[in-house]
């Protein structure tokens, strides 16, 4: 049973009650991520998302920690290209206790700075923790590729240099621009009463102000262009994807389904061709991307250095040929493999609060999961095919790769 409230400042609470479990997550997540920080800001929202665990007007970090760990529950936050999410997923007997912490940590944060300092230091392990693993790393290159430095291009963790700067009037400037009551939404899933958890969210966050509308530029331009970056790594890493649909478009469905089709699973075309067949890749795999205005279709590969023109010849032309040779039965199998998995990954309080969450930032309503079913059975060879044909041509791919490589390995490849 959905459940969908306002707060009298205005914030929308959507709920998803549900009986035979123990748990219940509560999550408040904010419209902001690093596609909305200025190049010389990069990094700040997420930050900001360390320095809420660092102590408030009456809990130093430790006891945050303390408290969350007597109760045997999960306090979290977590940054991305277009939120902040804070959460707690505590047993259903310390849902009181949980609103009340998240609250605390998220209304009444004092940002003290000596801890200022001491987060600028994790932050910076956190970095080179990114840069030490490639096949994490290379998405940061590659969004950088299509994006450029801007924007959607940014890294979430943002830079050595302006994660340095970053001072405690930076923090306070940052939410005071980014976390009125216009940019939030509040989301619960498990066991709970939707009454009493109304009264107890009305007396933590009532007090919020009505803030800033989320920032909206014109949508970013797709770059599909080639870049090496030269590392001395045991392994080569490469990234091919083209401009796809946002994540609001009627053709997300069938997006979904053409990924699965193409990397999606380990009866993939490129799973089967490229590990099973050829044993050229212990990984290889493709994934969607969507954004409010924009998105990406991409296919990552771990190889050896030797091989990786050829790895990406094969990608690119499994890509291209896909709309040409789809039946109608790998066209089932790839839909009933993407029911199973959407309903399978719901099945957690944790996924139905981010799920519920999700479609009230982007759609601003409830999409059940038998809904869901019935738009991926829906979507059919016509469709897919002219997606395909709409976003895979010759020249439509952008390619980076990372590795012990020679700067004109993918010469003349698009």
């Amino acid at each position: 049973m959905f459940v969908k409230e306002y707060l009298e400042n205005g914030i929308p609470v959507v709920m998803e009650p549900f009986k035979n479990v123990r748990s219940v997550a509560l999550g408040v997540w904010v419209k902001v991520g690093s596609r909305h920080e200025k190049p010389a800001e990069n990094g700040i929202s997420h930050f900001l998302e360390h320095m809420f665990f660092k102590g408030t007007k009456k809990r130093s970090p430790k006891d945050i920690a303390v408290e969350i760990d007597t109760m045997g529950g999960d306090l979290n936050a977590f940054t991305s290209r277009e939120n902040t999410a804070f959460y707690i997923k505590v047993l259903d007997e310390y849902l009181e206790k949980g609103v009340e912490l998240l609250s605390d940590i998220f209304v009444h944060s004092t940002f003290p700075e000596d801890e200022l300092e001491k987060e600028k230091k994790i932050i910076k392990e956190e970095i080179k923790m990114v840069e030490d693993t490639p096949d994490d790393h290379i998405h940061d290159l590659f969004n950088q590729t299509i994006w450029g430095h801007v924007g959607l291009g940014q890294s979430i963790l943002g830079r050595r240099d302006t994660v340095a700067s970053f001072t405690r009037e930076d923090v306070i400037r940052h939410i005071s621009k980014y976390y009125g009551t216009k940019d939030i939404v509040i989301s619960c899933a498990g066991e709970f009463q939707p009454a009493k958890l109304l009264e107890m969210l009305r007396e933590r966050f009532g007090g919020l102000r009505r803030g800033s509308e989320p920032r909206k530029g014109p949508p970013p331009e797709f770059r599909s262009d080639v870049k090496i970056y030269a590392r001395d790594i045991s392994e080569a890493h490469i990234c091919i994807g083209v401009p796809s649909v946002s994540q609001t478009s009627e053709d997300r469905y069938a997006l979904f389904v053409l990924n699965t089709l193409l990397g999606g699973g380990v009866s993939s075309r490129l799973f089967q061709e490229i590990r099973e067949n050829r044993g050229l890749a212990y990984s290889v795999y493709s994934y969607t991307s969507m954004y409010i205005d924009t998105g990406l279709w991409g296919v990552y590969a771990g190889v050896s250095k030797k091989r990786i023109r050829e790895v990406a010849e094969l990608i690119i032309a499994e890509m291209l040929s896909l709309k040409d040779t789809l039946t109608e039965a790998e066209l089932d199998k790839a839909k009933r493999h993407l029911k199973g998995n959407m309903i399978l990954g719901l099945e957690s309080t944790n996924s139905r609060m981010n799920n519920i969450a999700r479609q009230e930032i982007y759609f601003n309503r409830y999409i059940s999961p038998d809904e869901i079913s019935k738009a991926v059975e829906m979507v059919g060879m016509k469709q897919i095919k002219e997606l395909s044909e709409r976003l895979l041509t010759k020249k439509s791919p952008a390619i980076t790769a990372y590795g012990p490589l020679q700067k004109d390995v993918l010469d003349g490849i698009l």
